[in-house]
């Protein structure tokens, strides 16, 4: 095995995650080159990491909206590029129309896509010589890790592997005045994703409290004006101007502490090891969530809004420390999030029941150290 191409379009959080498969075929494979095929809107992940030996782009996604002749060279130049090299397997693990496409266009002669019953768009399949296995009903991270290595006849065994190297800022993107930097991720695309922003304002609140700075980046008209009203009533808190794919990454690079719905840059938070808490309102925390003991965690059940007591408790969660050894969390396991069943422990861990109080105290209390379980580290 030489060389081999990754194909996994878009989404932002979708392809951070997938990069894990790199480094588990770079293991399998010692010496293997290992190349991404993607949208270009996502090309900058691709390249964040260091095991990615070329990444090929096309403007995909931007054609579609507007047919412009520009795009159109862009796309028929990035073809001549994946047809430069003979690939011994070409791996489809995105499973639609566009990404088979770009498996089809290889000259490679073994092109692996999702059996019929994982495939996003069922007419995919006519670019695949072979599949892989159905897919098991896991983490859709994993998954996706297993999937490739049971196809190519290794185990994905240990935690994930990112390798993100994010290319350092000019000059620093905030100016925190010496205190770490807290970066909240309220906004998302589809509003039955949305934390509601009383909830943004008591845990915005709680990190100030705590000595964090805290910044709300922002991506559309509608997402600064929510960023405004938080920060109306958290007058410590900043809105940040409109930043770049490349400078929202150094911004979470730069970060001491991320917590932010189901959205691409909180996967990248969790990717680059940063304490990271993601919030899941309508999507699946068992099947789309990240954990990292003590360190990054997921909370909601896919179904209700969280509480801001389980966001204040999975904040103390990522900034604590492993029980002594022989012993437990009082939920048996880590605070309200989904555990290997699905199930949610309502009952916070004993160690941490001091965030219940931190949530529900009122302003009059801010000052009492008592209601200050953590600082910011």
């Amino acid at each position: 095995m030489k060389r081999i191409l990754v194909v996994k379009v878009t989404s932002l959080g979708d392809v951070i995650q997938a990069q894990a498969v790199v480094a588990d075929l770079k293991r399998a494979f010692p010496g293997v080159a290992v190349d991404w095929a993607c949208d270009d809107a996502h090309a900058e992940v691709a390249r964040w990491n260091q095991s990615v030996d070329r990444v090929l782009c096309a403007p995909l996604r931007r054609f579609k909206k507007a047919r412009r002749w520009a795009d159109f060279k862009a796309i028929a130049a990035s073809i001549a590029e994946l047809r430069a090299y003979r690939y011994d397997v070409v791996l489809d693990i995105h499973g639609v129309y566009k990404s088979a496409i770009i498996a089809f266009l290889t000259r490679s002669k073994r092109r692996l896509g999702y059996h019929s019953k994982n495939l996003g768009e069922q007419g995919a399949a006519f670019a695949y010589t072979g599949r892989f296995k159905v897919r098991r009903d896991v983490n859709a991270w994993q998954g996706m890790r297993d999937t490739v290595a049971d196809a190519l006849g290794y185990t994905a065994d240990g935690p994930a592997v990112y390798n993100l190297r994010i290319p350092p800022a000019g000059q620093p993107i905030v100016d925190a005045g010496g205190k770490p930097l807290a970066v909240l991720f309220h906004a998302t695309s589809k509003d039955d994703k949305k934390w509601p922003i009383a909830h943004w304002v008591a845990v915005a609140n709680e990190l100030v409290r705590r000595g964090f700075h805290v910044v709300l980046p922002w991506g559309s008209d509608s997402e600064r004006h929510e960023a405004r009203q938080i920060v109306e009533q958290v007058p410590q808190a900043q809105v940040l101007p409109q930043l770049s794919v490349t400078s929202i990454a150094q911004l979470v690079d730069a970060s001491a502490f991320v917590i932010g719905v189901d959205t691409g840059f909180v996967h990248l938070a969790h990717a680059l090891g940063k304490r990271t808490v993601m919030i899941f309102i309508a999507t699946s925390p068992t099947h789309f969530g990240n954990e990292a003991p003590y360190r990054s965690t997921s909370i909601g059940d896919g179904h209700s809004v969280p509480p801001v007591a389980r966001a204040i408790e999975a904040i103390d969660y990522v900034h604590g420390s492993p029980p002594a050894s022989g012993e437990q969390d009082a939920a048996g396991g880590r605070p309200g999030a989904a555990n290997q069943g699905g199930a949610q422990s309502d009952a916070p861990p004993a160690a941490l029941a001091t965030a219940q109080a931190a949530a529900q105290s009122s302003a009059s209390a801010e000052g009492n150290p008592q209601t200050r379980p953590l600082a910011a580290t």
